[in-house]
This record gives structure tokens, C-alpha cells and sequence, in this order.
């Protein structure tokens, strides 16, 4: 009788074909190849400490285990989210006894580690700075953002990429053997290639799947239907607070600013696909109307304003058509940046400017009391001159000469807006010349 508690698991496919050294390693050829800079550290004789920056399923694990062996390194694997301090100096005690009883050095590997936070960076940073850790680390994340720099400066910074669709194919040519039977049509394998998005485990664990599906089902062949029946929804590479968020709002917001519809669509498309809170890409597009296209055409913002507003009656997916509506209005409007640069210069010159009182001539009379202190005495009101302008009038505080941040651009209807604060300039000159004369 088998005992079922005694029985060994069957490892998974992705771990029966993680490789054994680093020339088994599928990718990364940017770092691992000949003469490519990991490569040249590692074949250098001595292990320094490095982060592994890329997305899931890329190698990061396997490298830093396969460095460690390559050297004979003890190693030591953490997770920068379970370890606490109590954890960074146990693997340091470890190292130390490791060295003094058996002359081995010793690998910290921390995934996630650009989720350690101060505590942990501080404990662990004596031990990597003197040699008794040699740390590598694995993040998803930019490690810039949250290691801080003393660790940084200690620590190689690799950048991994996702697997290109030949990276797959070759990874499904190595898991071929252990699928039994099972014959995969062409149309069905790049359907796999399309849904792991790059991930190489993803992509063994989709083939494991299926292959077991198919084997339920009593399928020999598979083909594109049955993936598409047996597999879940797929989600993109995506993080709604991570590197790759930002990266795509970044490249949407630059395509918009660029005039580029057909591309900004294809960010906004990719975002969406992605999981993305779609009323932030709504908040986005009207940040854009305004801080790009800004007074060059004020209609961008009422279109974003009520495409914003469509979408919280619509919601998704009907919603998502009017905020690519805007999105394209905006992408193609005429461009001004002038409002946004003259507000900051504004606020600029207020943080740094001490606190002037409002000059009396401005400020309203409600009580005798402030007409007979000269509230509002002299105030000229613009309806009552010509062209309805005060031409002359100083609306700035006393000791502050009048400001000129806002610029208006020779674009859209801020030519316009330009040729209308020049006329009004004028008229100020015309003003004080005949004031002074």
C-alpha cells in the first residue's frame, strides 16, 4: 500500500528545467553572453555584490543561485518582505561561522529587496560593506527608489529584460521531452508565446497546464481553441504602483504632448489591458487638456472634463470610447504650455517673496471706518473705461513691479490671446507717458 505522506511531490515543470550553470540560462544575452558585463564580473574569479532588476520570470532567482555555486558560495535566500532585522543578522552570524569553520563565503539573496526598508538597509549594510555578505538582490521594482544609496553604491545594478518569443521557443524546445505525447500545433504555441508576456515561467506553467488538460481530456493534439478554452484570462505585465506604471503613463503622457494619437492610444490600450484604474486615466487626460494644450485651444479641457464625466456614467467598456475620444482631441489640439510655466513661476515667486499687504486702492470699503482709512479710494473700475480696461493700473502689491510670466504661445487661439495682451500693453505705455508728461 502507498503511503500517501511519504510520497515525493513531482516537481514542477519549471523547476525540473532550471538550469544547472549559467550557459543553460535562456535570454539575458545582454549580460551573460561573451564579453557582456555580468558575464565578465562573474568569470573575474571574484564575486561582487549586484541586484537583479527585471520583471517575473526572466532568471533573476536562478542566477544568483547559479552565481553562488559557480563560486562555491554558501547561500543564504531571503525575502526582503518576511526578513527583519532579526534575519539580516542571523545570515551575518551564519556568514561569519561559515568563513571561521569551513573558509566558505557566503550569498544573501533578497528578493523583493526593494521592499526592505530602513531598518533592515541599516542592519545589513556593515555586513556587505566588510565582505562577510555578499549580497544579491532581485526586484521587479527600480531599486533606486528604495535602496538607499550607501547599499546602492555596494551593489551592481543589472537590468534583465523579458524573454523575447525565441527565448520561449527555445525554452519549449527543452520542455518538449518531458510532455509526453502530446503534439502542440504552431498557431497554439504562439498563442502560449502571446500569453506569458515574456514571463519564462509563466510560459512552463501555461504548457504544464495544458498538457495536463489535454491529457484529462483525452486531446493528443492542441490546438489554438483549446488554449484558448482551457487557459484563464491573461493579465499583461503590469503593476498599478510600480516601474512599469509609471513607464506607460509616462509614455502616454509624452505621445499626447507629441501629437501623436495612433500612440498615445496604444499607451492608453496597454494600460487598460493591464488592470489600470481607468478614472486615473480619465484625472490624467484632463491634466494633460490643461497643462499641454492649456489656453492653445480651452476646448481640450471641457472635452476631457466631459469625457471623465461619460465614463462615470458608462463605466467600462462603453466609458473607455469617450476617454479615448479625448484623449485624441487633446493629442492633436494646438499646444501651449504657457499657462502651466507662468503658475509655477508664480508660486515660485510667492514662497520666496515675504508677505506684502493687499494696496488699499484694492481692497474693499464695506464700513465707513475703511473708506476713511482709504479703503478703495482711487480704485478704477475697468467697465466704466475705455475698452474696458484700466490702462496704467498696478493690481501688484507696492514694491513689486509688474510680473510678466504668462507668455501666451503664437499657436491656436493663444495667437490670439497673445495679440490681445500686447494691445492691452500698449495702452498701459500710452498711459504712464501721458501720466508722467
Amino acid at each position: 500500500m502507498t503511503d500517501l505522506f511519504n510520497t515525493k511531490p513531482r516537481a514542477p515543470l519549471a523547476e525540473l528545467l532550471r538550469p544547472i550553470s549559467l550557459n543553460d540560462v535562456v535570454g539575458q544575452t545582454h549580460l551573460l553572453g561573451p564579453g557582456r558585463p555580468l558575464r565578465l564580473a562573474l568569470d573575474s574569479q571574484k564575486l561582487h555584490s549586484f541586484i537583479l532588476w527585471g520583471p517575473p520570470g526572466v532568471g533573476k532567482t536562478t542566477i544568483a543561485r547559479l552565481a553562488a555555486t559557480a563560486f562555491d558560495y554558501e547561500f543564504i535566500a531571503e525575502s526582503a518582505v518576511t526578513a527583519g532585522v532579526k534575519e539580516m543578522r542571523a545570515a551575518a552570524t551564519r556568514a561569519q561561522e561559515m568563513l571561521d569553520h569551513h573558509g566558505r563565503s557566503t550569498v544573501l539573496f533578497l528578493d523583493e529587496i526593494h521592499r526592505l526598508n530602513k531598518s533592515q538597509q541599516d542592519a545589513l549594510l556593515p555586513h556587505v560593506e566588510v565582505g562577510r555578505l555578499t549580497l544579491i538582490g532581485a526586484t521587479t521594482e527600480n531599486p533606486s527608489f528604495e535602496v538607499n544609496s550607501a547599499l546602492l553604491s555596494r551593489a551592481q545594478v543589472y537590468v534583465l529584460k523579458p524573454l523575447s518569443d525565441e527565448d520561449l521557443h527555445q525554452l519549449f524546445t527543452r520542455a518538449r521531452p518531458l510532455l509526453g505525447e502530446m503534439a502542440f500545433e504552431g498557431s497554439a504555441l504562439e498563442s502560449i508565446v502571446g500569453f506569458a508576456d515574456g514571463d519564462g515561467r509563466k510560459f512552463l506553467n501555461l504548457l504544464e497546464q495544458l498538457a495536463n488538460a489535454a491529457l484529462a481530456a483525452g486531446v493528443t493534439r492542441i490546438d489554438n481553441r483549446f488554449v484558448r478554452n482551457a487557459s484563464a484570462t491573461t493579465i499583461r505585465r503590469f503593476d498599478k504602483g510600480g516601474e512599469a506604471f509609471y513607464d506607460q503613463i509616462s509614455a502616454l503622457i509624452k505621445s499626447a504632448r507629441g501629437s501623436d494619437p495612433d500612440a498615445a492610444l496604444y499607451w492608453m490600450a496597454r494600460m487598460i489591458d493591464g488592470g489600470v484604474d481607468v478614472r486615473y486615466l480619465a484625472r490624467r487626460i484632463i491634466i494633460l487638456a490643461s497643462e499641454e494644450v492649456g489656453n492653445a485651444d480651452p476646448r481640450a479641457l471641457q472635452v476631457a472634463v466631459n469625457a471623465a464625466e461619460a465614463y462615470e456614467r458608462l463605466g467600462s467598456p462603453e466609458g473607455e470610447l469617450a476617454l479615448a475620444q479625448a484623449l485624441v482631441y487633446v493629442a492633436v489640439a494646438p499646444k501651449s504650455n504657457a499657462v502651466s510655466i507662468a503658475w509655477h513661476q508664480a508660486l515660485s515667486f510667492v514662497r520666496n517673496d515675504r508677505t506684502r499687504p493687499v494696496p488699499l486702492h484694492l481692497r474693499n470699503a464695506p464700513t465707513p471706518l475703511m473708506k476713511e482709512l482709504g479703503y478703495k479710494k482711487n480704485y478704477r473700475y475697468a467697465h466704466d473705461e475705455p475698452e474696458a480696461y484700466a490702462a496704467g493700473e498696478n493690481y501688484f502689491p507696492e514694491e513689486i513691479p509688474a510680473q510678466r510670466w504668462y507668455q501666451p504661445v503664437p499657436r491656436g487661439l493663444e495667437s490670439k490671446i497673445g495679440d490681445k495682451i500686447a494691445h492691452l500693453r500698449e495702452l498701459d505705455e500710452e498711459a504712464r507717458k501721458s501720466k508722467t508728461g
